[in-house]
């Protein structure tokens, strides 16, 4: 049993997922008592954590030549997914993005379920055309067609977080299999100035990179949200307030509970905290890198880079959330993967942390 299960990626999982419910409860108590019900959001996320626990097992059991022979099917669900959310009446309009579709007492973020149609469906196209995307660069510009109008309607919600880190996940897993160096640098060139067009040209977007470059400027304004994190890392120092004591989340910091929770994390429990939080999620990313590689060298394909974008999935979404928390990077509407408040998220990364176990476990099956 020790060679199918990889225990250490559940024990990663299990950490993540706890110390999220804890940061979740702390973080979201002031907010839900200023609602009238103090443990509104802790009750829900707990509900959430049970019905990604759910989603987890139900990948798990899930063969993996399953997903392999759905993989162009689920992408071309995630296109009309992504469609009707801009339908009016179909999809809901929150803080002036549409990105949700009710499902009776449920909503879908349809961005969501991309990102999991769009990880398995590049480890099925390159599980069948590897040897013609070292060769042909007509090989390379087809699934990029595809993901392209995928990313086109997302950012029509909008959604310009989510295209980010679809454009970064399929760059990264064309280049780990084995797309010529100069086709992929000029894909990349192409994605990145298309996206720094895109910034610029939206007055929102704009205000938000001027405002990321000195959001002290205007604190009291486009600058308030980032500000108030930054107090609470100022606060934080290096072994934090203690657990419940952070101040910034008493209705200063917005998102508290959800965006920005790596802000009270960092308040609360201080530089080491922070660091052993995000310690452990980059932990897990690289285990998960790890199973992905052993099943390259076993020579299977589908399963090995459905690993690889999994792990470049969590790994540069992670990295994006802590970064704009810092104010290192420009604000986007982000979660912090297993720790931030947020059902579709939650289900969707517990979803393919199933996926990479069941890599793992076919992987023991064929020794």
């Amino acid at each position: 049993m020790s060679r199918e299960w990889d225990f250490m990626l559940i024990t990663l999982w299990a950490a993540a997922v706890t110390i999220g419910l804890v940061m979740v409860a702390s973080a979201s108590f002031p907010l839900g008592e200023a609602m009238g019900a103090p443990t509104r959001f802790v009750a829900r996320h707990a509900a959430y954590l049970l019905a990604a626990t759910v989603a987890l097992s139900a990948c798990l059991v899930v063969p993996l030549r399953v997903w392999q022979a759905i993989h162009r099917p689920l992408l071309i669900a995630a296109l009309v997914l992504v469609a009707l959310v801009l339908v009016p009446g179909i999809g809901h309009m929150v803080n002036g993005s549409r990105r949700w579709i009710g499902v009776g007492p449920f909503t879908v973020q349809a961005a969501e379920f991309a990102k999991f149609a769009l990880v398995i469906y590049l480890a099925g196209y390159l599980a069948r055309n590897q040897e013609a995307l070292v060769a042909d660069p007509v090989a390379l510009v087809r699934p990029l067609a595809l993901v392209g109008m995928l990313c086109a309607l997302l950012l029509l919600e909008p959604d310009f977080g989510s295209v980010v880190v679809m454009a970064a996940v399929t760059a990264g897993v064309l280049f780990l299999a084995g797309a010529r160096l100069r086709h992929f640098l000029l894909i990349v060139l192409v994605v990145g100035l298309s996206l720094g067009v895109l910034s610029v040209l939206q007055p929102y977007r704009l205000q938000r990179l001027v405002t990321f470059l000195d959001p002290w400027a205007v604190a009291y304004g486009s600058g308030y949200q980032l500000t108030q994190a930054l107090i609470a890392f100022g606060r934080g120092d290096l072994f934090g307030l203690g657990l419940g004591a952070g101040i910034q989340k008493l209705l200063y910091l917005p998102e508290a509970h959800n965006d920005f929770i790596f802000a009270v994390v960092a308040e609360e429990l201080g530089l080491v905290g922070a660091l052993l939080v995000f310690g452990v999620l980059i932990a897990l990313v690289l285990r998960i890198f790890r199973i992905a590689g052993a099943a390259v060298a076993d020579g299977r394909a589908f399963a090995g880079y459905l690993a690889y974008g999994v792990a470049l999935l969590l790994g540069v979404q992670c990295v994006i959330n802590v970064g704009v928390n810092t104010g290192t990077l420009p604000t986007k509407g982000l979660t912090l993967p297993f720790i931030s408040y947020g059902g579709n998220s939650l289900l969707f990364c517990c979803a393919l942390v199933g996926l990479v176990l069941r890599v793992r476990l076919e992987h023991g099956r064929t020794r």
